[in-house]
């Protein structure tokens, strides 16, 4: 379950992925397998090339990317969530989210 974007942020995401852009949203997030963790950020970009070397610097393997056909992205967790976006200068995202 996700919860706390507004349909024009997601809007947007969906559009700089579409647009080839390495594109975040964050948002609060339930999963049973992951209790520790209260958001996800999503990481996309519809250039699998792209997405790939983006991962690879920062230690993502490419089997990890969730292969939706028009939205490829990597689902950012824990550690690698804050220290992502950190670097990307995502500051907005960890503020908002209290990461």
């Amino acid at each position: 379950m996700a919860f706390g974007v507004k349909r024009a942020e997601v809007n947007k995401w969906k559009q700089d992925v579409k647009d080839g852009k390495i594109a975040f949203i964050t948002h609060y997030w339930l999963d049973d397998r992951f209790p520790d963790s209260r958001t996800v950020t999503k990481a996309g970009c519809n250039d699998l090339e792209k997405l790939k070397a983006w991962g690879k610097k920062y230690g993502l393997k490419p089997e990890w990317i969730h292969q939706d056909e028009e939205f490829p992205h990597f689902d950012l967790i824990g550690k690698f969530q804050k220290d992502i976006l950190k670097a990307e200068n995502q500051l907005e995202q960890i503020n908002r989210f209290e990461l």
